[in-house]
């Protein structure tokens, strides 16, 4: 049986509620969340209150908390307060008992389990609850649910919209009437999509986390058993776990396109299905495939227009000035920029593959996110957030690529575009630092390129561009000694490096500190290179150095 909070018992109230208003007349309409129902559709597990509360308030809506703007004109508001978790008791106490004042229903609050009687003190203080928010449930998400429980958002094409009545979720329905067991379909970014909610039916733990997030929890175990499922041509059986079901799972595929997967909880295990139970899972696939293809297509419709958008932005001709804005960018947050390029030359396949892999991944943290390929190499633009590092919302995608790409591709985030003229320029920067990586080889270890990690070799570079166009400003003694003896001239950077120290030029070298002293001796008498003043050793140290960069 579920959790009596469940978010299955909260869709069949709803449901009810739903039928109940069709034949309600519209005097009978006026009404209005209360803080037990937004307490019992989020569930325990997303939620824990703090504090004292009314569970019969009525709750006008949910914002987000800005210090600057202060508090909302309208009361019995629900404010999100994502800074507010690492505010110090005084400051908090401070900022719920203004909040009173301006009749706010409750403040929700992420912290660390240490810091919760702390809290639980504040609210009892203020009056004011304080609801904290599960680490593992984002704010956007957090916010998304609210507002559909509150009904201020319209339904989103890829959310359910008629439980009772849309093709996916009548499926899910069909599947655990039969099995008994809690049916999920998944798309191939394991999103829940659509779900069952036949009284009933057996679930777990997973499961109710899977459905409130409307995400699969992660697990160790899931990259093996998607893998599994999708290249399975028939039904594949999970014994029961620890913490989960016993379930049957089966690849959603159009062809040989996979579309997603249909997860089952089977209230009856067997190690093998029966021919009946093996033919109604194949006909759910197959019927589910149909309408999820019909999915890809208009949402692959939908994103034409926005990926021609970045092509134009990404070129720099023809621009318009509100590139970003129809692509949902704001200007003033702006724009990141990001470029992805494989270790080795990669086909038509694998680099269709790793735009693919891309977009899932960033589409997750960053729905705008949008992306094209261009010159072999993969672009992507996300909204910029000044709370998030784009470095680390890329390492976790690179152990994927390695898997699926092969081994070394590397990526680049240039910086942040506030116009839409900005785009071309970084994106040439990208594919700066992806060719100052591609010619350094293995003396650049990093695998999310950024200016400040490759400024020295790109100064180089640009250095050494200089001089190849302006030979006056080469000292011929000095290519004289790199061409006739290489060690002399390895012995002057690395001495030049050290700053004159002998000492660590020798261990750096391996050789004697005489040797070293031989060496710069011959390089200013035998070749006659200058090195007596700052700027001579400064000249003459670019100049070899930027020979060993460009290995010439």
């Amino acid at each position: 049986m579920e959790p009596k909070n469940s978010p299955i018992e909260a869709q069949e109230r709803s449901g009810a509620l739903e039928s109940a208003l069709d034949a309600a007349p519209a005097s009978a309409l006026d009404f209005r969340t209360t803080f037990a129902d937004l307490v019992d559709g989020l569930g325990n597990d997303a939620v824990t209150v703090l504090g004292p509360s009314d569970p019969a308030r009525a709750i006008a809506g949910a914002e987000f908390y800005d210090a600057l703007e202060g508090f909302p004109p309208e009361s019995d508001l629900i404010l999100l307060a994502p800074s507010a978790g690492g505010a110090p008791a005084a400051e908090l106490t401070a900022l719920l008992r203004e909040a009173a004042l301006h009749r706010v229903a409750a403040f929700a609050v992420k912290f660390r389990d240490a810091d919760a009687p702390a809290f639980a003190a504040v609210a009892d203080a203020s009056g004011i609850p304080i609801l904290r928010v599960a680490e593992r449930v984002s704010w956007r998400l957090f916010d998304a649910v609210l507002s559909r429980l509150l009904g201020e958002l319209p339904h989103r094409e890829d959310a359910q919209r008629d439980r009772g009545s849309e093709p996916l979720f009548a499926l899910a329905n069909e599947l655990a009437g039969y099995f008994g067991g809690s049916v999920a379909i998944e798309d191939l970014e394991r999103r829940i999509v659509a779900y069952s909610s036949v009284p009933g039916q057996v679930i777990d733990g997973v499961r109710t986390q899977g459905i409130l997030t409307r995400r699969v929890p992660d697990s160790p175990l899931n990259d093996d058993q998607y893998r599994t499922v999708l290249r399975s041509d028939h039904p594949v059986i999970y014994p029961r776990q620890e913490n989960e079901e016993p379930r049957v799972a089966i690849g959603v595929l159009a062809g040989t396109l996979p579309l997603g997967t249909i997860w089952i909880i089977t209230a009856q295990p067997n190690p093998e299905l029966t021919p009946e139970q093996e033919v109604r899972v194949r006909a759910a696939a197959a019927v589910a495939a149909g309408h999820m293809l019909d999915d890809v297509r208009a949402r692959k419709a939908r994103q034409l227009p926005r990926e021609d958008r970045l092509r134009t932005l990404l070129e720099g001709t023809s621009i318009t000035g509100s590139e970003l804005a129809e692509l949902g960018l704001s200007e003033e947050r702006g724009a990141t920029i990001m470029a992805f390029e494989p270790f080795s030359d990669p086909g038509p396949l694998p680099l269709a593959q790793l735009r693919s892999t891309v977009h899932r991944h960033l589409a997750l943290h960053c729905p705008e996110a949008v992306t094209v390929i261009r010159d072999r190499r993969v672009f992507a633009l996300i909204a910029s957030d000044a709370t998030r590092d784009p470095t680390e919302l890329l390492l976790p995608l690179l152990p994927l690529l390695d898997r699926l790409i092969g081994p070394g591709t590397r990526a680049a985030i240039p910086g942040t575009a506030h116009r839409s003229g900005d785009v071309a320029e970084l994106r040439q920067l990208a594919e700066r630092l992806l060719d100052a990586a591609a010619r350094a080889g293995s003396e650049i270890s990093e695998r999310i390129l950024t200016i400040p990690a490759l400024r020295p070799r790109l100064a180089l570079e640009r250095f050494a561009a200089v001089l190849n166009a302006e030979p006056e400003l080469r000292a011929p003694e000095v290519d004289r000694l790199w061409e006739d003896e290489p060690s002399y001239a390895a012995t002057l950077v690395s001495w030049c490096g050290h700053f004159g120290n002998v000492a660590r030029t020798a261990r750096d070298l391996g050789v004697h500190e005489n040797t070293v002293r031989h060496r710069i001796r011959q390089a200013e008498e035998r070749f006659g290179v200058r090195i007596d003043t700052a700027d001579e050793r400064l000249s003459a140290w670019v100049q070899l150095r930027t020979r060993f960069a460009q290995g010439t």
